[in-house]
């Protein structure tokens, strides 16, 4: 009897199911401890700040998550974010509140753009977004003057102070966002398109999913959530700028990561990539809490991402460790 339970323990603490206890735990710790040295940090209005302090960063994650778990990365999304919220606030005065419409498509057809090359051209997609990251902030820069472009249309700073129910719409918006990629992983062939690709593209081939497909996808629609976290960031921050998202590369691969997505692909989901981006979010007034300096948050972050990957990635798939 006790080998039988035994044999189901170590049944059930496969490496995925670990992946999705320890970033749940760690999150709780670190709730645990922040809230014994802040009274107020579980009140609603500090919840409510949290909440909405992370919203870019839970778009771009959701994003960045898909092409993680095809197996590859995305370094360009932060660049592309920036790029998108000059272009919003450019047509704002003109437009409304739709110049997210053309502004989500210029980054959407960006993200399809790197996705295309990486396929077609066979480049690996961290030089691809590397130079894409380089390319989009060139971009920015030229199209912006170097100078960030203040907000003065009432419509969009409407929508970055408005709530419902108590929930800011900002918030709302990055969860209506997570929600759709997360529904459509479950309810469609596309989680299991996009697994196959991450754990092997060759069986996937074999297996006839549509493997260029998928990965252009989701490198298409990392461009479509960099655009949407262009839009919430010019609405929080009434204005857009060249490099008003650069410093949200780092958190955004961290909370991909620690929410426990493995870095070589196949594994992972939108739920943990929120569990994720609350644990950066928590880290991030931790350290304002105990009183370190906001310049120890790089630092974190690397040490967050070297630590996540030794944790997560599945060894077996390199066969040459590079």
């Amino acid at each position: 009897m006790s080998d039988t339970l035994t044999i189901a323990a170590r049944n059930r603490l496969t490496p995925d199911s670990l992946r999705q206890a320890i970033p749940l735990t760690v999150l709780i710790a670190l709730v645990l401890a922040v809230s014994s040295r802040d009274s107020d940090f579980l009140s609603a209005d500090s919840l409510r700040a949290l909440a909405d302090s992370s919203t870019p960063l839970l778009i771009l994650g959701v994003g960045v998550t898909l092409v993680v778990m095809c197996g590859g990365i995305d370094l360009s999304v932060a660049a592309l974010a920036s790029f998108g919220s000059v272009l919003f606030a450019m047509w704002v005065p003109s437009m409304g509140f739709w110049a997210a419409v053309p502004a989500i498509a210029v980054t959407t057809g960006a993200g399809l753009v790197q996705g295309v090359v990486h396929v077609v051209a066979q480049i690996p997609s961290f030089v691809v977004t590397l130079g894409g990251m380089a390319l989009w902030s060139g971009v920015a820069l030229t199209v912006s003057d170097a100078a960030p472009i203040a907000m003065r249309n009432r419509t969009i700073l409407d929508f970055g102070d408005k709530e419902l129910w108590g929930v800011p719409l900002t918030v709302i918006a990055a969860l209506v966002v997570a929600l759709i990629a997360a529904v459509a992983m479950v309810t469609t062939p596309l989680g299991r398109w996009i697994r196959a690709t991450g754990n092997s593209e060759t069986a996937a081939y074999l297996a006839g999913v549509p493997v260029r497909a998928t990965k252009i996808g989701s490198f298409a629609f990392s461009g479509f959530c960099a655009g949407a976290a262009a839009v919430v960031i010019v609405a929080r921050g009434e204005s857009g700028g060249p490099s008003s998202a650069d410093t949200l590369l780092l958190p955004v691969v961290a909370a991909v990561v620690v929410g426990g997505t493995a870095i070589t692909g196949g594994h992972g989901g939108i739920g943990r990539t929120v569990v994720g981006v609350l644990i950066v979010a928590v880290l991030r007034v931790g350290l304002s809490v105990i009183d370190i300096s906001q310049t120890w948050e790089q630092v974190l972050y690397g040490a967050l991402i070297i630590i996540a990957a030794a944790l997560t990635i599945e060894r077996s798939k390199l066969a040459v460790l590079k």
